[in-house]
């Protein structure tokens, strides 16, 4: 029997045979197709090849693509578990053909693969084609040898597929497998085609049309071909099933359900094993992706899946957390063909544990309350919404869990009641928010969230993704378009640019479009959860709904990223080398710098801020991988994460562990985060402490630089200290040892300069003579750039040469007024030095000095003034006689 594994291998390499190259599958969230929740073909990922806005090496492909249909119109998740052929995960194969081969080509190399390489019997096959596509059916007769009976027209839309309202569009030709009469239904087109008789295996899609409104279509230069086929389904027939759930790999997951549950596989919870099968495929591989757990967008979708898949083991009886053990069979499984599982497996360990235990906290409570409102139902009646509501706030059971736990009471859900109460939740959040305080545009923003649900933001695992211009606001109003040189803040539906929050500053970068461009200078979250793009048109004209291209400065993330990082690694290392009173107190993490406060109440030494550099730098050299799980604020924090300070917490955290290569408490840094971050510590680069400083009592503040940033800044050093060198014309190794020499000759020179100025000075005040005022023999002396220190010590020597009562002294060194008084010892009782000073010092624009009766100084900006400040001296002792 030809495994699911086989059967993919076969499909790949008989197209890599015939010239296609093997394309990997895309992530399941589109990045360039903003209109899709999730990638839900196999097209998907080509999309911008088949309308020539992008090109590749090669001109056909083939791929093995993961597909999830979960949410808004592709929805199968009430339908999974309860029928053979609905999943919310699936694969589908697909060739396609780039402007390459066309119609007879594509339907000879399907038929082939399914009749000679698969082996099926042609008697078991019919296909369909459009009603209109006249060239396929004669194609089939030719190239299959199938006569009309079983080839079947379908005139309608089925068979036509279109890309959108615009764009290329074609018609379809399916495959059918035909199980045999004793299987109810009839074929396609037909009264009974929803029976599980025939079933389509392969869909070609001839994409050959170019489709303008209002439904004109012209031919494309460049026919392509467009094709997918259900490897399970596929599986299912090549292994003899009629059921999906009876193939290899579902068989494998739905055996270790039952063995973890102890409930028989065929019994009682079939439907149940068959939900769990499925849904542990989807919820591991969007985990893999980047999708994590949350309450709106791609994460709440992730969220639903796993809380239904959880619910039914609940109700086969495990008690503890279970959901998580049965990745191993899903590696085991499929991690060779999807490595990805495999590099994830403790990110997918840990999400689907924390989810299940944060949700068994509360399932029997809302079961329980539950029951009691269902027991209060008459029967067939509807739940109130606002007890639904109830279960989604409170318990956090999605609307569409609590649905299918009414499946089998045959009760449902007041679906516009629920919608009512969330209306008014939303309602009383708006009123609660503390915002910037500008009030028009926090309404602004109210009125946008309301309208279009929050950002969903895609910078964790992308920095470009496709997105739709939900509203565009441009003078502090929405406005319906703007143009080349305006100012504009603009809401996309989903994004790669980060908001500024938490201490990280907002992303800028570029929106381009068909001839659009827009510079985006700053990023910005608004009412919550809103991330609005702040920039300028540099050409084109901008209006709500059109599709752009947003791409963030990738070297600009880069370096916030690698900040970010070193904070978290900083943060722990104060922590250890300082002690645990330590916490942050506000943060900036930009590009070109990183600025982190903290509670510290004495300065840092040199030698801790040492020791806390190299510890930081021990830990990028590990280069240990950089984890982030998601859990509630109370759980993080009770596994050792801080939390930091300032910022605003709901019921989802992420949580960001550095240090240890499976994230688990062991993790050297663990802190609830919502930033970006680099994937591995030594990603970081390098990390440099620039300065330690006061900012308040009890606060300091640590400037660093990391990446590139530590690097220019210790090149910069280097240079500069190899230019020092070559001024000293030493090597850099002896540069210290010169250095202090020629500091200590300084000194000696600097103090014999000192005293030979204090000998001229003394020597000039002397020689300049002794005046008598008012009976008191007065020295006065401008001894110019002599240095204000000087003046006390030439005073006194003037003093001991017995020949003046009073010595001024006034040094007019930078340009500013230095003023000493001297008063002899016989004199101090009827002349005051303090006021001698203090009128010198006024007449050159100071306030007054101090000291005491017989030494005193001061001094004046106006130096000029220096001769007015000795006649004020006069002055003061012409009045004291």
């Amino acid at each position: 029997m030809l495994t699911t594994n086989d059967i993919r291998t076969t499909f790949l390499d008989y197209f890599a045979g015939t010239g296609h190259q093997i394309v990997p599958s895309s992530s399941l969230v589109p990045r360039n197709d903003p209109t899709l929740l999730f990638t839900n073909a196999g097209m998907v990922q080509f999309k911008n090849v088949f309308t020539r806005q992008e090109t590749r090496p090669y001109s056909r492909a083939t791929t093995a693509q993961k597909v999830v249909r979960a949410g808004g119109k592709h929805n199968d998740l009430d339908n999974v578990g309860y029928t053979a052929r609905h999943h919310t995960f699936f694969e589908m194969m697909g060739n396609f053909s780039f402007g390459d081969y066309f119609k007879p080509e594509a339907i000879e190399l399907a038929w082939t693969l399914v009749t000679k390489n698969f082996g099926l019997p042609k008697e078991k096959l019919l296909v369909t084609v459009y009603a209109e596509d006249e060239e396929a059916a004669s194609l089939w007769r030719k190239i299959a040898g199938l006569d009309d009976s079983r080839i079947i027209r379908i005139p309608t839309a089925d068979n036509f597929w279109r890309m959108g309202d615009v764009g290329p569009c074609g018609p379809c030709s399916e495959i059918f497998y035909d199980h045999g009469p004793d299987v109810f239904g009839g074929p396609p087109g037909s009264p009974d085609e929803d029976g599980d008789r025939f079933v389509e295996i392969w869909n070609l899609v001839f994409m050959q049309y170019f489709e303008d409104p209002p439904g004109t279509r012209s031919p494309l230069p460049s026919p392509s071909i467009d094709t997918g086929l259900g490897l399970e389904r596929f599986a299912a027939i090549l292994q003899g099933k009629r059921d999906n759930y009876d193939t290899d790999i579902f068989q494998a997951l739905i055996h270790a359900s039952s063995e973890l549950t102890h409930q028989a596989a065929d019994g009682a919870f079939k439907a149940s094993h068959r939900v769990v099968a499925d849904h542990l495929r989807s919820s591991a591989f969007l985990i893999a992706d980047g999708v994590l757990p949350a309450k709106d967008g791609r994460g709440y979708v992730l969220r639903r899946i796993m809380r239904r898949a959880m619910r039914h083991l609940h109700m086969m009886g495990t008690k503890d957390p279970s959901f998580h053990k049965l990745l191993p069979v899903l590696l085991q499984q499929m991690g060779q063909a999807y490595p990805e599982l495999t590099h994830s497996e403790s990110l997918i360990r840990e999400t689907m544990r924390g989810e299940e235990e944060r949700f068994k906290a509360m399932l029997d409570r809302g079961l329980a309350l539950l029951t009691e409102e269902t027991d209060k139902l008459p029967s067939g009646a509807p739940l109130p919404g606002d007890v639904a509501f109830r279960l989604y706030d409170t318990f956090g059971f999605p609307l569409d869990l609590t649905q299918d736990a009414l499946r089998s009471s045959g009760h449902t859900v007041d679906v516009s009641g629920f919608d009512a109460a969330m209306a008014v939740q939303r309602e009383r959040a708006r009123a609660s928010w503390v915002g910037s305080g500008d009030t028009a545009l926090e309404t602004i923003w109210f009125e946008a969230r309301d309208k279009f649900g929050s950002s969903e933001f895609l910078g964790y695992s992308t920095r470009q993704a496709d997105g739709e211009v939900q509203a565009v606001v441009s003078g502090n109003v929405f406005v319906k378009e703007a143009s080349a040189g305006d100012e504009v803040a603009v809401l996309l539906n989903q994004t790669p640019f980060y908001g500024e929050s938490g201490g990280q500053v907002g992303d800028t970068g570029t929106l381009t479009g068909k001839d659009l461009q827009i510079a985006i200078t700053g990023t910005q979250k608004k009412a919550g959860d809103l991330i609005v793009h702040y920039g300028t048109i540099i050409k084109g004209t901008l209006r709500p709904g059109t599709a752009v291209t947003a791409t963030v400065d990738h070297e600009r993330r880069s370096a916030i990223s690698a900040h970010h990082s070193a904070t978290h690694l900083l943060h722990e290392a104060l922590r250890r080398i300082l002690g645990t009173h330590v916490t942050q107190k506000g943060s900036l993490n930009g590009p070109d710098r990183l600025r982190f406060d903290i509670s510290q109440p004495r300065p840092v030494t040199a030698e801790e801020l040492a020791q806390v550099e190299a510890e930081v730098n021990r830990l990028i050299r590990e280069n240990s991988q950089v984890v982030t799980r998601s859990m509630t604020p109370d759980e993080a924090v009770a596994e050792g994460a801080m939390a930091l300070f300032g910022e605003k917490y709901g019921d989802e955290v992420r949580v960001v562990s550095m240090g240890a290569s499976d994230g688990s408490k062991a993790a050297w840094s663990v802190e609830l985060c919502g930033g970006t971050h680099v994937n591995r510590t030594g990603d970081i680069g390098l990390f440099h402490i620039t300065s330690e400083s006061g900012v308040s009592a009890g606060i300091r503040r640590i400037e660093a630089l990391a990446g590139k940033a530590a690097e220019d800044f210790s090149l910069a050093n280097e240079q500069r200290l190899q230019q020092m060198a070559g001024m000293m014309k030493v090597s850099v190794s002896d540069a210290p040892e010169r250095l202090a020499t020629l500091l200590e000759e300084r000194r000696i020179m600097e103090k014999q300069i000192s005293q030979l100025q204090r000998q001229l000075a003394a020597g000039n005040a002397v020689s300049a003579g002794t005046e008598t005022v008012a009976g008191v023999r007065l020295a006065v002396r401008n001894v110019g750039d002599t240095a204000p220190r000087e003046l006390k010590g030439l005073a006194e020597t003037i003093l001991k040469q017995g020949e003046t009562d009073v010595v001024v002294l006034i040094s007019t060194a930078g340009g500013k007024g230095s003023v000493v008084a001297a008063v002899a010892a016989d004199k101090t009782e009827e002349l005051d030095a303090v006021a001698l000073v203090k009128a010198a010092s006024i007449a050159m624009g100071g306030k007054g000095g101090g000291g005491r009766r017989d030494m005193a100084q001061a001094g004046g900006p106006d130096a000029d003034a220096a001769d007015a400040a000795f006649e004020a001296v006069r002055q003061i002792l012409s009045e004291k006689n």
